[in-house]
């Protein structure tokens, strides 16, 4: 990348980042961000009575096989459908190769009889809260900066400047394919 587009994106990146210093809420454990859809930490996700309390239908681990951070199929039976992203909160990882997977599954969760979502990670504030976005911008048709202005009024969440990448990425290639044609 040049370093022209490279300070164009860290102009971007300091934008959304003052969006979600706009919020004003404390770090919960869980919180519903969208009618049925909750972002949490690792702790309300190994909690089966906190889940059953809520009603989670569905579990989406965007923290998958991580140090602290159990769960597969079996840990929740027939109570919860288990979806498990391997993903990594760093500066390097490209969670963009699971966009469309997870907003396929919590698209599909929310669609079923009861449906209701846990995406969390470890602390439920980078991975699963880009996971809840790209959600709401490919299949509830927000901006990226509609869909973190909506989240952080909901709960506390900074995807690290990597994931913020991704995310303006995906926002222009939405934005430019629905300008092109607008049913999309």
């Amino acid at each position: 990348m040049s370093g022209s587009n490279q300070q164009q994106d860290l102009v971007l990146i300091k934008e959304l980042e003052l969006i979600l210093d706009s919020c004003t809420l404390e770090l919960t454990p869980v919180d519903e961000v969208w009618p049925n859809l909750y972002i949490g930490n690792v702790a309300v996700a190994q909690n089966r009575k906190t889940l059953h309390k809520l009603g989670i239908t569905h579990v989406l681990n965007a923290a998958h096989s991580k140090q602290g951070s159990m769960g597969d199929q079996s840990f929740y039976g027939d109570t919860c459908v288990y979806f498990g992203i391997p993903a990594e909160d760093s500066d390097h990882f490209d969670l963009s190769q699971y966009f469309r997977p997870a907003a396929d599954f919590i698209q599909k969760a929310l669609k079923s009889n009861d449906g209701k979502v846990l995406v969390h990670c470890i602390m439920g504030v980078s991975r699963s809260a880009t996971l809840a976005l790209v959600y709401l911008m490919l299949r509830q048709r927000l901006s990226l900066r509609d869909a973190m202005r909506h989240v952080v009024q909901k709960r506390a969440i900074y995807p690290n400047r990597n994931f913020l990448s991704l995310l303006l990425k995906m926002d222009e290639q939405l934005t430019l394919r629905r300008r092109l044609c607008p049913l999309l």
